[in-house]
This record gives structure tokens, C-alpha cells and sequence, in this order.
């Protein structure tokens, strides 16, 4: 038996899936404040990759970017703006995919490639946007494999000690579109 999809209005990130982002992202580096509080540095989490602070965040709510010079944050912070975020990600992921259909696992997933890649690369063609629009989801789980690549190096490259955390999260991505179908 089959389950139906939701129109992708009615959606919205689940709980699982901010876990699942705040996870696959991990923390920044640990620092300790005057007063012993554990803090989030900036930092640059690959080579060729752009500063980053708490769970993934490359910018502020304002539109800020991310310094490596930015006073460090609390774990708190860094869910509220990781959390934050993801919303406004969200608004304009469902802007993208008028009459879109999807599971909330589907949605979970890209808004986590959303959050990684950026909605630019989103609405690139190789992207699995190009997939869901066509309404081919099967294409859709396939085309994550697309975006393999830091700063030019291919993550997928066996033995690679570069990125190769890129790529798995790919490959989970995947399986779990795959197993969502």
C-alpha cells in the first residue's frame, strides 16, 4: 500500500529533521568564556568552505555573513539560529516547487541539502528541484548524488581525507529519499 504526498504548503520541518540537521552538521570548535562558559567559534569547516558558527550557520538572521573575527556563541544560540535559519530557508524551498507534492521525509531532506548547498544551488538544473518539478521522484533521490563537490574536489573519491563527511552525507540523503519512495 502506498501513502499519498502532501502539497508542500501544508508542510514544515519536523522536529527529526532539525535534529538531523544539527547532527549532520555537528558544532563548531569548543572555546571557553571568562566565566567558563562553553562556547561555539567560527571556523571553516572544509577547505574552500566559507565561515561557519554553531550548527552549520554561514550567516545571521540579518543576512550577516559569518566571520572567522565573530565573537564565539552558546549552544543556545546556535539552535535558535540554526532554527532560524532553516525557516527562512524553508519559505523560499516552498516558493521553488509550486504544486509540489511531497512526503515529509522527502521535505525533511532537501531542506537539509537547502540548509547545506544554499537555495541558489537548489534552483540550479542538477539539482533535484528540476526532478520534483517534473514529478519524477526517483530522479530527484538520484540527482543528490550531483552534489558531491568541495571548493572543486570531488568528495566522493575513494580514500579521501578532504571532505569525505560531503559525501557520506550525500549517500545518506539519498538512501533515505530512496527509502522514502
Amino acid at each position: 500500500m502506498s501513502r499519498s504526498r502532501t502539497a508542500i504548503a501544508a508542510l514544515t520541518v519536523s522536529l527529526a529533521g532539525v535534529a538531523t540537521w544539527i547532527a549532520s552538521e555537528g558544532s563548531s570548535p569548543v572555546v571557553l568564556g571568562p566565566d567558563g562558559t562553553v562556547l561555539l567559534a567560527p571556523h571553516i569547516p572544509t577547505k574552500g568552505d566559507v565561515p561557519t558558527i554553531g550548527h552549520g550557520s554561514t550567516r545571521y538572521e540579518d543576512g550577516a555573513k559569518v566571520k572567522l573575527t565573530d565573537a564565539p556563541i552558546t549552544r543556545e544560540r546556535a539552535i535558535q539560529l540554526a532554527r532560524n535559519l532553516i525557516s527562512e530557508d524553508e519559505v523560499r524551498f516552498r516558493a521553488s516547487l509550486p504544486a509540489v507534492k511531497l512526503h515529509q521525509e522527502e521535505y525533511d531532506l532537501y531542506i537539509d541539502f537547502v540548509g547545506q548547498y544554499g537555495i541558489g544551488n537548489w534552483r540550479k538544473p542538477k539539482s533535484p528541484r528540476t526532478w520534483l518539478l517534473k514529478g519524477d521522484y526517483g530522479g530527484a533521490c538520484e540527482a543528490l548524488k550531483n552534489w558531491r563537490f568541495a571548493a572543486g574536489y570531488d568528495c566522493s573519491t575513494p580514500g579521501n581525507k578532504r571532505c569525505y563527511g560531503v559525501w557520506d552525507r550525500q549517500l545518506k540523503r539519498y538512501n533515505a529519499c530512496m527509502a522514502a519512495q
